[in-house]
């Protein structure tokens, strides 16, 4: 995680160029995704007031929605721009709607619990001790296998092909497992021990045996709190993927992943003796030091008040009264909005495409985000 490294204000999300949609009238004839606003902050102010007026959420579930909102209608931008009003607006409505159907379905998966073993890969230098994962694991009734490289005994290169042989064996055993990596990353690999996305797809894919077996990566958790660990994961989905149709493989079903740090952002840690990264060091403080403990850690656990906590970082909040009304940006460097992922049924793919009126046969990715 390059935890000193800040990007410029203002870009607690990634500009888009081709993002959809406004509430402007633009007649069907006429209108492209270059005629909608650019960035986040366009489709804040131009698009969310309405999709918020029609969906029975609080501002607080609905900030939380916002973003995954935003990308999801960026990718089909040219797509919803054919739509006139009011039915581009029942669309973007409607893909609301879909999203909050998926974290509803998957609120109550486990991603800390009995008889759910965790394995921590940990960065080598100044990163978290393993007792930062065993301890959380003990709590719960499970287990913990931590790699994290000792330069007297082992290589980076030796502690990677370690971690990658236990990946590889949860699959292979179809253990329900959660994989946390802690430690520095970029869009193309976990840095600290030089994965690429590539290596760690095919690490997923081959544990599910020889082809033309389906790939089934349903019982995982994957937990990514390093620098741009939304694009990496994204990566990996595609990659893992697009493996499967090469090989002719089915793929049922991808992991759950949770990235710690938005597209385009770093993660941010507090820094002395050790790296303390904010994302796992909330997991820790919601999770382990409070009381009374949950008896497991859900993903909606994960997407709700985890998510809520790191809302913090980069914003104050605005009181009236004893009641949170609202936040106001402080610091955008500091914001990095984890992203939860989660994977699509055939039948979800078909709604999604019914939904944005594509053909039945076009690709659509796996896995959604879903705040």
């Amino acid at each position: 995680m390059r935890f000193q490294r800040t990007p410029p204000p203002g870009r607690c999300f990634r500009p888009l160029a081709w993002l959809c949609l406004a509430t402007t009238a633009i007649t069907a004839t006429t209108a492209t995704a270059a005629d909608f606003p650019s960035d986040f902050a366009g489709f804040q102010a131009g698009i969310s007031p309405a999709v918020a007026a029609r969906l029975a959420c609080t501002p607080k579930h609905y900030r939380q929605i916002e973003p995954s909102l935003y990308y999801l209608c960026a990718d089909h931008a040219d797509r919803l721009a054919t739509l006139p009003e009011p039915a581009r607006l029942d669309r973007i409505v409607a893909l609301a709607e879909f999203i909050d159907r998926k974290r509803a379905a998957t609120a109550n998966a486990v991603v800390i619990g009995a008889d759910r073993p965790l394995i921590g890969l940990l960065d080598p230098a100044r990163g978290l001790e393993p007792r930062e994962i065993t301890a959380i694991a003990a709590a719960y009734g499970t287990t913990a296998t931590i790699f994290k490289q000792d330069p007297a005994s082992a290589s980076i290169r030796q502690v990677a092909d370690r971690f990658l042989a236990a990946v590889r064996g949860a699959v292979t055993a179809a253990t329900p497992t959660t994989v946390v990596v802690l430690g520095h990353g970029s869009p193309e690999e976990i840095q600290s021990y030089s994965i690429p996305f590539g290596r760690l797809a095919d690490t997923l894919v081959e544990g599910a045996g020889p082809a033309p077996a389906p790939v089934d990566l349903g019982q995982l958790t994957l937990v990514c709190d390093d620098c741009y660990s939304a694009d990496f994961l994204i990566r990996l989905g595609g990659a893992i993927t697009a493996r499967c149709q090469g090989e002719g493989r089915p793929l049922r079903s991808l992991p759950v992943m949770i990235a710690g740090t938005n597209r385009d952002r770093v993660g941010h840690a507090d820094s002395g003796e050790k790296f303390v990264p904010h994302f796992w060091r909330d997991v820790i403080e919601l999770f382990y030091i409070r009381r009374p403990r949950p008896e497991a850690v859900t993903l909606g656990d994960f997407f709700d008040k985890v998510d809520n906590m790191m809302y913090g970082y980069g914003r104050a909040p605005v009181v009236e009264g004893t009641q949170v009304v609202g936040y106001r940006l402080v610091d955008p460097s500091l914001c990095q909005d984890p992203v939860f992922f989660v994977p699509l049924s055939a039948a979800d793919t078909d709604e999604l495409r019914t939904l944005l009126d594509l053909p039945a046969d076009a690709p659509l990715p796996a896995f959604l985000d879903i705040g």
